[in-house]
C-alpha cells in the first residue's frame, strides 16, 4: 500500500508519500519514501500578525492541494490524510479555509489539536531504535508551536504543546508566560533528578544536524548545536541562502528554532540530542498504516 500525508504547518505545507513494504512474513515492515514536496506557504505570517489567513494564501493553498492531488494520483496513493496545526487551528477563518479547500479540491483538512499533534509525532518513537532504559525528551519545534513529550522506561509519561515556534518568534507573537509555563510543567513531572537525552524532530533541526557534519544517527552535543546556531546567525539572510544553501523560508527561522531546541535541552539538563529525521507527516502515515481506512480517505 502507498500512503500520503499532507502536513499544513505554520512555515510550509508538505506532501510526503511513502510505501509500506513488508519483509516477507507480513509482520516486519518498513516505509520507503517515494517523494516529499514542500511548498513555502507561510500561514504563520498571516495568523501571527492579523489573526486570519489571507486571500492570497488561501488561493496558494487551493492551488497546492490541486497539485498534490495530481502527485498522489500519479504515484498511485491508496490512502491519505491532511492535517493542519498551529496556524490553521488558531486562525479566525480556519474553518472557512477548510471548507474552501474541500469545495475546490475535494481534500478534507483535519484541524488537529496540539495534543493530537504530539501524539502523532510520538508515534514515530519506535522507529528511532532507541535504548529502552534511557529517559528521553522528545522535542518538535514548528513554526507556531513546540510539542514536548517525556519518555521514561519506553513509556510516554507526559506530553504538552506550547505556543512557541520559529515563525511566531519572528513575528514577536510569543507570550511572556510561555517559558515560565514550560518550566512549571517540567517541575510538575517530578523529574529533577533524572537524566535525559533529547530527540529532535522538525525541518530546522534536520538542517542544523546536517550543517553540523555529524554522521547519520550520531548524537549531537548541545555545545555543537549551539555552535552551529551561532555560526548561522553570523551570516546575513542572503548569505544563508547563497553560502549555506538554505531555502529562503528556512534561512530566517533556523536560528530561532535552534534556540528553542537548545533552551528545552538545558531545561531538561540534556547534553545530547538524537535526530531521527522523522516528524508529523511520518506519524500520520504510520497511523494510516495501522488503521488503514478508519482515519483515511480512499483516492
Amino acid at each position: 500500500m502507498i500512503y500520503a500525508a499532507i502536513d499544513i504547518g505554520s512555515n510550509a505545507v508538505r506532501l510526503l508519500i511513502q510505501e509500506a513494504v513488508f519483509d516477507g512474513n507480513e509482520k516486519t515492515f518498513y516505509f520507503k519514501k517515494i517523494g516529499l514536496t514542500r511548498v513555502p506557504i507561510r500561514l504563520g505570517n498571516d495568523v501571527f500578525t492579523s489573526g486570519e489567513i489571507s486571500k492570497e494564501n488561501t488561493l496558494n493553498m487551493i492551488n497546492a492541494f490541486k497539485a498534490f492531488k495530481f502527485l498522489m494520483k500519479i504515484n498511485k496513493v491508496d490512502f491519505f490524510r491532511a492535517c493542519a496545526t498551529s496556524a490553521m487551528r488558531e486562525s479566525t477563518n480556519g474553518e472557512n479555509i477548510v471548507q474552501k479547500v474541500l469545495e475546490n479540491t475535494g481534500v478534507k483538512i483535519d484541524l488537529i489539536s496540539g495534543k493530537e499533534e504530539a501524539d502523532l509525532i510520538f508515534s514515530n518513537f519506535h522507529f528511532a531504535e532507541l535504548n529502552k532504559s534511557t529517559n528521553y525528551i522528545y522535542i518538535d519545534v514548528g513554526g507556531g508551536s513546540t510539542e514536548l513529550t517525556i519518555i521514561k522506561d519506553n513509556n510516554r509519561i507526559a506530553a504538552k504543546s506550547f505556543k512557541i515556534g520559529s515563525v511566531r518568534m519572528l513575528k514577536n507573537n510569543v507570550d511572556d508566560n510561555v517559558w515560565p509555563n514550560i518550566y512549571s510543567w517540567i517541575e510538575q513531572q517530578n523529574i529533577s533528578n533524572e537524566n535525559f537525552t533529547a530527540i529532535g524532530t522538525g525541518g530546522s533541526i534536520n538542517k542544523l544536524y546536517n550543517l553540523s557534519s555529524k554522521k547519520f544517527k550520531e548524537p549531537i552535543h548541545i555545545d555543537e548545536l549551539l555552535a552551529v546556531v551561532k555560526y548561522i546567525a553570523a551570516f546575513s539572510f542572503d548569505d544563508r541562502i547563497i553560502k549555506l544553501a538554505l531555502k529562503p523560508d528556512r534561512a530566517d527561522v533556523i536560528v530561532p528554532s535552534g534556540e528553542i531546541y537548545a533552551k528545552v535541552m538545558k531545561a531538561f539538563k540534556a547534553t545530547q540530542m538524537i535526530v531521527p529525521k522523522v516528524g508529523l507527516a511520518d506519524g500520520m502515515i504510520y497511523n494510516l498504516f495501522l488503521d488503514n481506512e478508519i482515519n483515511s480517505k480512499k483516492i
